[in-house]
């Protein structure tokens, strides 16, 4: 790896996935907050504290070691520390702007909840977990910016804040399980192969529609937020219908990054119907 590119990799977060899974909750909590009447001048102290503080975590990770890309030479290491003390440096200031006066305390909550699927993910990563358990133990602490974004914008902390993180989360560990099921049944050569690679991944979508089948049906999520999960659903059990073929990343990525921007949508859109 050049020198330019590993300077990036031990500065810049390199998970894509992640920054999906941390940006479409925050996006959802923000548009429901303020089309419900809600106001956006506390926004950006969360904005900038979310960013840095997820972004604090490759340069820390590099310099400690336990990133892959570890940086190995002084420079790296000085780089490395350079940006950790300047996310930080960052993150502490928004979190003061943030919480000042007393305001927002609710949010307290919230990420106490997110550190401490973390530091469950952290701990995870030094066992020999599945990828998948990691990066789902990862995406309950990331799709916390749907409630903390909504009580923000709304300064109340109720149902819908609740069912915002519950619903980006549900989305998200669907989706961390189609990634990884793609790239386990890349060499799947028969529809056979892949119902036998991927019956696990069947079972959980027919509990995800049961979830969601059984939220609209005691009153707790609107039917048309409730239909957000159906592109999602028929994503994955046409995924067994079709003739296996060849994983090209990118490609899988970016169809990936569509379904969420289009589950954020109908989401918000869903709780706003009466």
């Amino acid at each position: 790896m050049v020198a330019a590119a590993r300077q990036h990799a031990i500065v810049i977060p390199r998970e894509h996935g992640a920054w999906g899974i941390l940006l479409i909750p925050l996006a959802t909590g923000v548009s429901l907050g303020l089309l419900t009447g809600g106001s956006p001048s506390r926004l950006a102290p969360l904005s900038i504290a979310t960013f840095a503080l997820f972004w604090l975590r490759t340069p820390i990770e590099s310099w400690t070691g336990s990133s892959p890309v570890r940086a190995r030479t002084p420079a790296e290491i000085r780089l490395a520390r350079k940006a950790a003390i300047a996310l930080a440096t960052v993150s502490t200031l928004a979190l003061i702007w943030l919480f000042w006066g007393g305001r927002n305390h609710d949010l307290l909550w919230i990420g106490t909840a997110a550190g401490v699927a973390f530091v469950v993910q952290a701990i995870l990563k030094q066992g020999r977990n599945s990828r998948t358990a990691v990066q789902i133990a990862g995406a309950v602490g990331l799709t916390s910016t749907a409630p903390a974004a909504y009580y923000v914008v709304t300064a109340h902390m109720g149902i819908p804040a609740g069912w915002l993180w519950a619903a980006n989360l549900l989305f998200a560990v669907n989706q961390i399980q189609f990634v990884q099921l793609q790239i386990r049944a890349s060499r799947a050569v028969t529809r056979r192969d892949r119902i036998r690679i991927g019956r696990r991944f069947l079972v959980s979508q027919i509990i995800l529609m049961s979830l969601a089948i059984s939220a609209y049906a005691v009153h707790l999520l609107p039917w048309y937020a409730a239909l957000a999960f159906l592109p999602l659903l028929i994503r994955g059990f046409a995924w067994f219908a079709v003739e296996p073929r060849p994983l090209v990343i990118h490609a899988l990525g970016k169809r990936e990054l569509g379904y969420a921007v289009l589950f954020g949508v109908c989401l918000v859109a869903g709780m706003l119907v009466p």
